[in-house]
C-alpha cells in the first residue's frame, strides 16, 4: 500500500494534451490517406491573400509564419503578383519589413506569452533549457539560424525560450532571412517573366547565401561546440 501511494499521480491536463495531439495526428492520416491535397488547400489559402491586396498579404507573411506556415510560398509568389505595380524593391522591402515583424512576434511569443506554458511542457517531458550566457549567445544564435532542418519558426522559438538576448536575436534571424527572402522575391519574379539575367543573379545570392552560413555554421560550431540549445535539451537522468 506504502508503495502504491509514494508512486507519483499522473498529470492529467498533460494526458489531455497529448491525447488532442494525438487525435489530431490520427485526423491529420486519415486525410493524408484519403487523398486530401495538402499543397491544393496551401495554395487555395495564399490565393485568398494575395486576392485581398498586398496589405492582407504581407500581413499575413508577417504573422502566419510565425504559427507554422511556410514562408517560401509568400516570397516565391511576391514578385510575380506585386512586382508589375509596386515595384520590385518596394516588394523586397515589403518582405523584409514583413519578416522583421514575423521573427519579433516569435521572439515575445516564446520569450513571454507562451513561455510559462513552453517551459512547463518541456520540464513536464523531463527535460531543461539550456540558459544562453552572454559570452556564447552570438555562436548559439547563429547556429541555429545556419543549421539546415528545423523549421525557421521552431528556431525562432528556440532562442527565445533560451533567452538570447533580443539584439543579437534579431541581428542573427534577420541576416540569413532578408538574404534569403531577397535571392528567392527576384528569383520568383524572373522566372516567371522569363528573365534569365535575374534568375542567374538570385540563384547567386542564393548561392552565396548558402555558402556563407556553412562558414558560419562552422565558426560558431567550432565556438559553441557543445552548447547547441538543441543538444543540451538534456533529459536529467542521461548524466547518472
Amino acid at each position: 500500500m506504502q508503495l502504491s501511494e509514494g508512486r507519483p499521480k499522473p498529470d492529467k491536463r498533460l494526458l489531455v494534451k497529448l491525447a488532442i495531439v494525438a487525435v489530431l495526428a490520427v485526423v491529420a492520416a486519415g486525410l493524408l490517406l484519403s487523398g486530401f491535397d495538402w499543397r491544393g488547400a496551401v495554395e487555395r489559402c495564399l490565393t485568398a491573400v494575395r486576392d485581398a491586396g498586398p496589405v492582407a498579404f504581407f500581413g499575413a507573411l508577417a504573422v502566419l509564419p510565425a504559427f507554422g506556415f511556410p514562408v517560401s510560398p509568400f516570397t516565391l509568389s511576391a514578385g510575380p503578383v506585386f512586382g508589375p505595380s509596386l515595384g520590385l524593391p518596394v516588394v523586397v522591402a515589403a518582405t523584409c519589413g514583413a519578416l522583421f515583424v514575423n521573427v519579433l512576434l516569435s521572439y515575445v511569443l516564446a520569450r513571454w506569452l507562451l513561455r510559462p506554458w513552453l517551459a512547463k511542457l518541456v520540464q513536464r517531458l523531463g527535460y531543461r533549457l539550456p540558459e544562453v550566457r552572454r559570452d556564447n549567445a552570438w555562436d548559439i544564435a547563429l547556429l541555429v539560424r545556419v543549421t539546415p532542418g528545423p523549421p525557421f519558426f521552431i528556431q525562432s522559438y528556440l532562442l527565445g525560450l533560451t533567452r538570447v538576448p533580443l539584439g543579437i536575436y534579431l541581428v542573427c534571424s534577420l541576416g540569413v532571412a532578408w538574404v534569403y527572402s531577397t535571392g528567392l522575391v527576384i528569383f520568383g519574379d524572373a522566372l516567371l517573366h522569363g528573365r534569365g539575367r535575374m534568375v542567374l543573379l538570385a540563384l547567386s545570392v542564393i548561392v552565396v547565401a548558402v555558402a556563407g552560413t556553412h562558414l558560419l555554421k562552422k565558426r560558431a560550431g567550432r565556438t559553441a561546440r557543445g552548447e547547441h540549445p538543441t543538444s543540451n535539451l538534456e533529459h536529467p537522468t542521461s548524466n547518472g
